[in-house]
């Protein structure tokens, strides 16, 4: 049984690789490394059971579509930043929505058995009911990503219900950790190395999130995974997150405090009435894992140890320094 990971050289995908690379006899990691970076992936390179294929999900007619002889897809090439998206809108319909029906098609014309979607709780916007289950309605993403990563999991389940492609559909929190090379932890530290005694703040700092360390993200995934290649379902969704959330300032506090640093001047610069970092931004997302949990899975790092973990790895490595 062969695996491809689609966007396999970024952040949570490179990860992905290195868990699933002894659940199957062959692995090719499929990345146009605008993003992904082969130095995540260099402990597999030139191995008999890895293959890298560079081309872009964003043009159907490229040679990638031949690497599709393999029974499950785990599709983790996206565009990831929020922000982006509302500036221009494009180029997550063309990274996102566009690469996702690239990808299906493929998987349809060779008869690829299962794929699993990197989704985000975005899709959710600004919800109703914390902390924030499943089958919430009405779902109404308040960002382009959101909207294109909920037309993404609609089309994967037409796909699913129309040819038979078993989708598992997997809203993650806000994932953290080694190989990040964006979010609030990477732009704070780099910020307060450019200048130690004053940190801008995206919004008014009050903004409160779910936080969960990429092995724990990645251990559900394939915990997920199995559980969902033995059950009878032909698509499911999971929340992928923790059980708590944490603010903005309480994540700049615990930077300053891992940095050594004192008498640091916080200045919050919301870009809305109500504080947040930006048009687009959910301000508060905790999500519901009680399904993720009744399959017996649990993660290990709440989000403050989570941040902290996440914090000493980039200080201890100079993480930031070195990537893009």
């Amino acid at each position: 049984m062969d695996a491809l990971v689609t966007g396999g050289a970024g952040f949570i995908g490179s990860h992905i690789v290195d868990k699933i690379i002894e659940q199957f006899e062959n692995v090719t990691v499929l990345d146009n490394l605008s993003s992904g970076r082969t130095e995540n992936i260099r402990q597999h390179l030139g191995k008999r059971y890895f293959s890298l294929v560079k081309a872009d999900l964003k043009f159907s007619d490229t040679d990638w579509v031949k690497f599709f002889k393999v029974d499950t897809v785990f599709h983790y090439a996206a565009n990831p930043e929020v922000r982006v998206s509302v500036l221009d809108p494009r180029t997550h319909f063309e990274e996102n929505l566009l690469a996702t029906f690239n990808v299906l098609e493929a998987c349809r014309r060779n008869d690829v058995s299962c794929i699993v979607f990197a989704s985000t709780s975005t899709v959710y916007g600004d919800a109703k009911i914390i902390p924030t289950p499943e089958q919430y309605y009405p779902l109404e993403p308040i960002s382009v990503y959101g909207c294109c990563k909920l037309a993404c999991e609609n089309l994967l389940k037409t796909y699913s219900t129309l040819y038979g492609i078993r989708a598992l559909i997997l809203r993650y929190a806000n994932v953290i950790g080694p190989r990040s090379a964006h979010g609030v932890i990477f732009d704070f530290i780099n910020k307060l190395k450019r200048n130690s005694k004053t940190l801008e703040i995206l919004g008014d700092g009050k903004q409160r999130k779910s936080y969960m360390h990429v092995n724990d993200a990645v251990d559900a995934t394939i915990h997920l995974y199995k559980n969902f290649k033995s059950s009878n379902s032909y698509h499911e969704v999971y929340n992928v997150g923790n059980e708590d959330w944490i603010t903005v300032k309480d994540i700049a506090d615990i930077i300053v405090k891992e940095m050594g640093l004192s008498d640091v001047e916080y200045q919050f610069l919301p870009a809305t009435a109500d504080g947040r970092g930006w048009l687009g931004d959910v301000k508060f997302m905790l999500l519901d894992i009680s399904k993720l949990k009744s399959t017996g899975w649990k993660p290990t790092m709440n989000s403050e140890q989570a941040v902290k973990n996440t914090v000493k790895l980039f200080l201890k490595n100079d993480y930031t320094n070195s990537a893009p």
